[in-house]
């Protein structure tokens, strides 16, 4: 039987519920997961946004979690460069992707190549978006003067 490899790629910044039920459901799914952790570069290519926190501390909090097998930092924008690097079999990717034409092409893609894409729901709730914008408020209120 062939061994299945999954990759569940993620800026994984102000770390939550949503990526621990991601990574979780991803080791699932597979005999050997590898996180990938978007550089600090690549979230301001992609997102145009700069990390809460610093790449080297996301990593070490990622590389920890017991379901990760092995963590990589992520510095290509293209996901097949990156499955040329890594080898994966399965790529995981929360499902704000399906139906739209990133996540189509990124399907056929990885068709192309043997690779599954599984998505799993995403976690609207509680999203990283959602802490920087409630830090965001709370940073400002706090150097509001006083009236």
């Amino acid at each position: 039987m062939t061994r299945r490899i999954g990759y569940a790629a993620g800026a994984y910044d102000l770390f939550h519920v949503g990526h621990l039920n991601i990574l979780k459901r991803a080791r699932e799914q597979c005999d050997y997961l590898i996180a990938g952790v978007v550089s600090d570069e690549m979230l301001e290519l992609t997102k145009n946004l700069r990390p809460t926190i610093p790449l080297e501390e996301r990593l070490e909090i990622v590389r920890s979690i017991r379901y990760v097998d092995e963590a990589v930092v992520e510095t290509v924008p293209d996901k097949l460069e990156t499955w040329r690097q890594v080898r994966f079999t399965t790529f995981f990717k929360g499902d704000d992707w399906r139906g739209t034409e990133k996540g189509e092409r990124l399907e056929r893609e990885f068709a192309a190549v043997g690779v599954e894409v599984v998505y799993f729901p995403y976690t609207a709730n509680t999203s990283s978006t959602v802490l920087r914008r409630a830090l965001d408020i709370i940073s400002e209120l706090s150097i509001a003067p006083d009236n």
